[in-house]
């Protein structure tokens, strides 16, 4: 699951109706690929109102060049697993969908559920090339492309580059100079950090994973073994709690909470997601900073700001880069031939519309086409960011973020992906038990070595009800 962001907590109006839309429109049968009737149903997870109603205006194009008609669902991220499962058992999946996070895709892969030829051919046709070589790796299953990657977001620790130029402190990119900053930061009424805690919460889990990515803390070992109890997340974990706990805002830190306290500049450093960027720069009404600066000016914090993509644990040898990509799939019944040419218009004439929508968290990683290598990058470079005041996005934020921005998407690591545990990373985003073990360590009821081993114990017992 991408990161907990404004479009996966709110549900696009009527989820449940939306799903008996789908099923009841979804031109799929149970049996096999659809019939060719140039119906296709589209369920996408890119489902606030005003993106569902940007995806629809691109799918207007698509029908007016092509006469086949489209159904769009939006579905919330978080019941996504239920209603496809509830779809499959009815045998009414829908044709395509779109934002599909790994762990999600990986599931429907390992039941069955995904027609993985569609993504080879669209991406042979497309030319492999043409996409970001990790993006491919990373939404495969050895040679078989579970979907087509489409673009990505990246977790992000921002830090109040003001604070620390005042204090003298180096940006905080290794454990070192995090937990040194939000030690000399953390006053009274004023934390150094701002990280989620909340044990029913992936968001929780997606904070830690990016830090313990960095200190090469992985979910399984070279024998596929769950190593969540290694020395190296033993760092992890105890750094995690000093951070969150010892220099934290007291109770249970939230996707909410942890922005709300970084934009009343009450905090001086928050992990998060890029989808913060725009919020940042004060360009979407219902969640603007309010530092006692932002009232003046509301790109204040934006300005204020430093921005580490990638970092760095003591038993690391080099920085490491958490986040998502999200892919287009298609299901086993889908209807082959309207789904592909779908899918190819939404990666190549609406392709930029797409990823436009939402810049700050859409990184295409189709960086261009044969012809053009660079095209869709540059007009990602260039796309207007922000909701209610919109503003180019090499204009708010300088270029070399942008580089490393999309140079994060190339040095991505995940748990278990690469390992070709996507099942089990799956199946972790549903149980909850990093985030269950993060809650209870935070809180004071277990120390970092026990949140080790319970959360060790948890994923162990999932990984085997999977085999």
């Amino acid at each position: 699951m991408r990161t907990r962001t404004r479009r996966s907590r709110m549900t696009a109006a009527g989820v449940t109706a939306a799903l008996a839309f789908g099923l009841l429109t979804s031109c799929s049968s149970s049996t096999g690929p659809g019939k060719p009737d140039r119906e296709i149903t589209v369920w996408s997870q890119e489902n606030l109102p005003d993106r569902v109603a940007a995806t629809q205006k691109v799918i207007d194009g698509f029908e007016k060049k092509t006469g086949i008609k489209v159904h769009l669902v939006g579905v919330d991220e978080g019941q996504m697993p239920q209603l496809i499962m509830s779809a499959a058992a009815a045998g009414n999946l829908p044709d395509v969908i779109g934002a599909a996070p790994m762990g999600q895709t990986w599931q429907m892969y390992t039941n069955g559920l995904l027609n993985t030829d569609i993504p080879r051919e669209i991406i042979g046709e497309l030319g492999r090339d043409t996409f970001n070589v990790n993006a491919l790796d990373l939404t495969s299953d050895g040679n078989t492309s579970l979907g087509v990657p489409s673009d990505a977001w990246l977790q992000l620790l921002v830090y109040r580059k003001d604070q620390f130029d005042k204090a003298g402190l180096s940006a905080p990119d290794t454990y070192a100079s995090a937990l040194k900053a939000a030690k000399e930061l953390t006053t009274k009424g004023h934390d150094g950090m701002s990280a989620a805690t909340d044990p029913g919460d992936v968001f929780t889990s997606q904070s830690f994973e990016s830090l313990a990515l960095a200190n090469n803390c992985q979910l399984v070992d070279n024998n596929h073994d769950v190593a969540i109890d290694s020395p190296q997340c033993a760092v992890a974990f105890n750094t995690y709690d000093k951070l969150a706990r010892e220099y934290g805002a007291p109770g249970t830190q939230t996707v909410d909470s942890t922005r709300a306290t970084y934009f009343a500049g009450r905090s001086s450093m928050v992990i998060w997601s890029s989808f913060l960027l725009d919020e940042l720069a004060g360009l979407r009404k219902d969640a603007l900073p309010s530092c006692p600066q932002c009232k003046q000016n509301p790109e204040y914090l934006s300005r204020s700001s430093g921005i580490v993509t990638a970092l760095k644990g003591p038993d690391a040898t080099k920085p490491a880069q958490f986040g998502e990509i999200t892919s287009w799939v298609t299901t086993k019944t889908a209807e082959t031939a309207a789904s592909r040419e779908f899918i190819e218009y939404m990666m190549g004439a609406g392709y930029e519309s797409w990823f436009g929508m939402a810049p700050e968290g859409k990184i295409p990683v189709r960086h261009g086409t044969a012809a053009q290598p660079e095209k869709y990058l540059d007009a990602w470079r260039h796309s207007d960011l922000g909701v209610d005041t919109r503003k180019p996005l090499d204009k708010v934020y300088s270029d070399q973020l942008l580089t490393q921005l999309a140079d994060g998407v190339t040095n991505m690591r995940r748990w278990g992906i690469t390992q070709g545990e996507g099942a089990l990373v799956g199946a972790t985003n549903g149980e909850l038990p990093v985030p269950k073990a993060i809650g209870a360590m935070t809180s004071g009821q277990t120390s970092p070595a026990e949140a080790a081993r319970e959360a060790d114990d948890e994923v162990a017992a999932l990984k085997k009800s999977l085999q």
